[in-house]
């Protein structure tokens, strides 16, 4: 995945929803396993680098993703605000302590060492349905109330905490096209956006990522730079000879067998129109809701092919990189690594300071 500032905005206005982190369709635990490179210490926990091919990173509202308890704190806040907003909106809202949350339904499998992973859920695209992170969650006082209302009362409602643009899990949210802020005002992500930025301050959530975009270009460069090493490169074509034999042919680069499943379940979900998150292609300047595609639609069985598919191309796509290509890219994304923190320091100080007072 390439380094954007689109990419990034859009993944802080995520983060910003109130939900804690982001639910990428194409990520797998396997690849938040990884060690971290040189880089991370600049780019936050969320940065990977790795050997699947490009770089990723996540911005959390507030800061860190610690459990201090200055920062349960500011969630104890933010769970207060949207209750005395909702109430004021005439719903009924408990404020939830973030101790009590209960221990996510995909912790189990992001906790797998990477073949194991893949065995279970090959790249957790179609294996997952990131459309309902908390759908097992039955514990939280909300999810019965939202559950006893009415359909119509059920939009209303998700409507008042999320906002317009918001499934009733605050999985969808409004973002400019362009990458910046919308001309006609903030967007709305109701009580619980609300709460969160009066705990955490407002800010404008996309423009300010500008200022970065020269460092963004310059990550790039780094990303081509890696890709273009001859150890890599070699590797790379050792990587597709192996999952040709596996019986697998026909791909040239490490992101190709994700990025296959990805058209897959794109084409299997009618979000087969290049979006990058799935819905109709939006037009430039234009605010539209993006997020996971539901299964709730998808035919079982096209649904059950897709995943065996997926986990078999995982499992040989993980084995030929654990034997012949993660080992001579990480000397090479190491190596250069190492030599761009030495050249971008100061920007790179920046970034991690900027980034730590959000």
């Amino acid at each position: 995945m390439k380094t954007t500032r689109k990419a990034l905005a859009l993944v802080a206005v995520l983060a910003l929803a109130g939900c804690g982190g982001t639910n990428d369709p194409g990520a797998s635990g396997s690849e938040d396993q990884g060690d971290k490179s040189p880089l991370a210490e600049y780019m936050g926990d969320g940065f990977m680098s790795n050997s699947g091919g490009g770089m990723r990173i996540a911005v959390r509202a507030g800061g860190g993703q610690g459990s201090s308890e200055e920062e349960l704190a500011k969630q104890r806040k933010v769970e207060d605000g949207t209750a005395a907003c909702m109430k004021a909106a005439g719903f009924e809202y408990v404020a939830v302590p973030p101790e009590s949350n209960p221990k996510s339904k995909f912790d189990d499998a992001f906790n797998l060492p990477p073949d194991k992973f893949a065995e279970q859920y090959g790249y957790g695209i179609s294996t997952i349905d990131w459309s309902k992170p908390g759908g097992e969650d039955d514990t939280n006082p909300n999810t019965k109330i939202r559950n006893a209302l009415s359909a119509t009362a059920k939009k209303a409602y998700d409507k008042a905490l999320n906002g317009p643009n918001a499934t009733g899990d605050g999985n969808v949210i409004s973002v400019p096209t362009d990458g910046k802020s919308n001309s006609s005002g903030p967007t709305d992500m109701g009580c619980r956006g609300k709460a969160v930025e009066e705990v955490y301050g407002k800010r404008d959530k996309l423009a300010d990522f500008s200022k970065y975009e020269s460092l963004f270009k310059d990550l790039d460069a780094l990303r081509k730079r890696i890709e273009s090493d001859q150890r890599v490169v070699d590797a790379t074509a050792a990587w597709a000879d192996c999952l040709a034999d596996s019986g697998h042919a026909g791909f040239k680069k490490t992101d190709e067998p994700r990025e296959k499943v990805s058209q897959k379940l794109d084409a299997l979900t009618g979000n087969d129109n290049g979006a990058p998150t799935g819905g109709t292609t939006p037009k430039k300047g234009k605010v539209t809701a993006v997020g996971p595609p539901s299964f709730d639609k998808v035919d079982a069985q096209k649904l059950a092919d897709l995943r065996k598919f997926e986990i078999e191309l995982a499992k040989a796509d993980q084995g030929c990189k654990a034997k012949l290509y993660d080992e001579p890219y990480k000397k090479a994304q190491y190596e250069q690594e190492t030599e761009f923190v030495a050249s971008h320091k100061a920007e790179l100080e920046a970034y991690r300071d900027g980034m730590a007072e959000r």
